[in-house]
């Protein structure tokens, strides 16, 4: 089958042969030898050059809960917005934690609302706002959001508050600077841009952060940055890892390295125009409302009224052997998604494509093909 959901995404060969290998010892006096060169080189993807980042084996929703709880204390005031399936599970996640969750709620198919955030915080005058989140790429809508417009807005307002950010589906692919935006906390997770199966998650954090969480008093155990902190700076976990991730980590990172960060972000962006350009051909529009919404590593693809989005992942699925990636939530059945992001190239999108336009015709959209 031909993959082209939004994550996860293509195993290159090399990163798959690396993790074809037998169990090995994680407490062996040579496992440190794998482990704290990939805690330096996994920094440069986030471009965090003076904090840290925690490895978990868990999907990006554990390093989403290790942020929260970690950083922040039951009752903390933050500040949100919903705009697709994946904002809304943060916001769902936050109100169960027991923050104090102001949420803005924003059309599906646009992104973070610097304006409003801009508002919000200004109008914070005794700092009551303790954390301002972030989805930098909503998956489900294909919509990429201003990560420095945000940084710009907590810095224009004078607010101390923590910057979260949620690049799950971003970081690796699209352009971001933990140091120079000042982000706290930035999560990610292995079978993105990464390039490796479900897994582990990434928690790329900030001194700041890790300053507010030796005073922060949310409970947590399995996902706690002491106990990491102390197994990590001696090359262990607390707990045992995913070794054999650990070993496809270790491939995907060099990968990264010799092609190149910016590189990679544009090819993502060369290949994200192409499939843009196919959508305008067959007479369709994105979910992103904005050409400065548009997502570099998903577009969200409107289907006519009439056709179910959900008849046409089917069709791609069961007659042309693609998975593409369907609606979901508030989008469902008026969406399909096509994922182009991680190890790609031009001839594997113009597959996706082509399977596309076949589902789609099949399901009697008119379209010239």
């Amino acid at each position: 089958t031909h993959l082209f959901i939004p994550g996860p995404t293509n195993i290159p060969e090399e990163v798959r042969q690396a993790m074809n290998l037998p169990m090995e010892d994680m407490r062996a006096a040579s496992f440190p030898n794998l482990t704290l060169p990939l805690f330096e080189d996994i920094k440069r993807v986030f471009k965090n050059e003076t904090g840290r980042v925690f490895i978990y084996p868990s999907s990006g929703t554990g390093a989403w809960e290790a942020a929260m709880t970690n950083v922040l204390s039951p009752g903390d005031k933050v500040l949100m917005s919903r705009f697709g399936q994946f904002s809304h599970l943060w916001v769902d996640m936050a109100e169960r934690l027991g923050f104090e969750v102001d949420v803005i709620d924003c059309d599906w198919g646009t992104g973070v609302p610097l304006d409003l955030y801009a508002e919000k915080l200004r109008a914070d005058k005794a700092h009551r706002i303790k954390a301002v989140f972030c989805t930098q790429n909503e998956t489900a809508t294909g919509v990429t959001s201003d990560v420095a417009g945000c940084r710009a807005a907590l810095d224009a307002a004078n607010h101390p508050a923590l910057l979260f950010v949620d690049g799950v589906s971003s970081i690796g692919s699209i352009d971001f600077r933990q140091e120079e935006w000042r982000v706290d906390c930035a999560v990610s997770g292995s079978q993105k841009g990464f390039m490796l199966p479900a897994g582990l998650g990434f928690l790329s954090v900030s001194q700041k952060a890790l300053a507010a969480s030796k005073t922060a008093t949310h409970r947590h155990c399995y996902f706690s940055f002491e106990d990491m902190i102390r197994a990590n700076d001696t090359g262990y976990f607390p707990y045992t890892p995913a070794t054999q991730l650990l070993r496809g980590l270790r491939a995907s990172l060099d990968l990264i390295a010799e092609e190149g960060l910016e590189t990679i972000f544009a090819r993502h962006h060369r290949l994200a125009e192409g499939v843009r350009k196919a959508v305008d051909a067959w007479g369709l529009k994105l979910c992103a409302k904005q050409r400065k919404w548009h997502s570099d590593t998903v577009s969200a693809i409107l289907v006519p009224e009439g056709i179910d989005s959900a008849d046409v992942v089917k069709r791609a699925y069961q007659k042309y052997n693609t998975s593409l990636g369907g609606g979901l939530n508030k989008v469902a059945g008026k969406v399909f998604r096509i994922g182009h992001l991680g190890w790609l190239n031009e001839v594997m999108v113009l597959g996706s494509l082509a399977a596309a336009e076949l589902a789609l015709l099949d399901c009697g959209v008119d379209l010239a093909p």
